[in-house]
């Protein structure tokens, strides 16, 4: 039985000299994984609708571990951040951090639209680092490991700041609290609200956030050694994107 998908293409795979398999993260059934016969060849139909990032409507017919691609009808393209380093960068570590927290065939729409809309407002030059900061922390939370950020994970005390964060015990601590670990970080209020936005605050509700290098380098650094405890896969394209990072800093 064929069914209609909307989807977005977070993965592509070589399958023989003519055919890819492709994983599209689809707003009905979640992560599936789908055959497309004939997508290598210079003229297939299937050659647009299977390019990295692409959101289509599918028609699959699907399988016990695997459909068939169809045919489909591109809906948005995204060639902007395929053909821009920076911006391919960042939506391809996005996407292999979603293959790999999400099962198959589990349906998650609202994440769906947090990722579709973090790809249409990487298309239109809204701030890369925030926009990812938030994809990545609500995909902590659908892994299951998200920091407790909204009080302390100690005491339970959320009234009194300042608050340090703690990779060991897994989110912040409250200033009584925090001789548990003398490793733990201090926040500023600013950057204790910027992590608890870009975790519990939906990316359609912000709009253009200014926020200083040096804080956007704190909250990379915290989920960096966050996710290097507590997310368990490796990640090619997070090397990527460190190599620009560092590129962008001895520029």
């Amino acid at each position: 039985m064929l069914e209609k998908l909307e989807g977005i293409v977070i993965r592509t795979g070589n399958y023989g000299e003519t055919h890819k398999i492709v994983t599209l993260f689809t707003k009905e059934k979640g992560k599936i994984a789908v055959m497309a016969r004939g997508a290598k060849k210079p003229k297939s139909r299937m050659t647009s609708i299977t390019q990295p990032f692409v959101q289509a409507s599918y028609l699959v017919q699907m399988g016990s571990n695997m459909g068939t691609l169809h045919q489909g009808e591109v809906m948005q393209s995204f060639r902007a951040i395929r053909e821009d380093i920076e911006k391919a960068a960042y939506a391809s570590y996005m996407a292999e951090l979603t293959d790999k927290l999400i099962e198959q065939n589990e349906p998650d729409p609202f994440l769906y639209e947090q990722f579709l809309l973090t790809l249409e407002w990487m298309g239109e030059g809204k701030d890369l680092d925030i926009l990812l900061y938030m994809y990545e922390l609500k995909m902590y939370k659908k892994g299951g490991f998200a920091p407790q950020l909204m009080q302390c994970v100690n005491c339970g005390q959320q009234q009194n700041p300042p608050f340090s964060f703690s990779i060991i015990e897994g989110g912040v601590l409250c200033k009584r609290c925090s001789h548990i670990d003398p490793e733990s970080v201090t926040l500023s209020e600013k950057l204790h609200k910027i992590l608890q936005m870009c975790l519990h605050v939906d990316i359609q509700r912000v709009g253009n956030i200014s926020v200083k290098q040096e804080t956007k380098e704190q909250v990379r650094n915290i989920l960096d050694l966050y996710y290097e405890r507590y997310g368990g896969y490796f990640l090619k394209s997070k090397k990527f994107l460190n190599q620009l990072d560092w590129l962008r800093d001895t520029k």
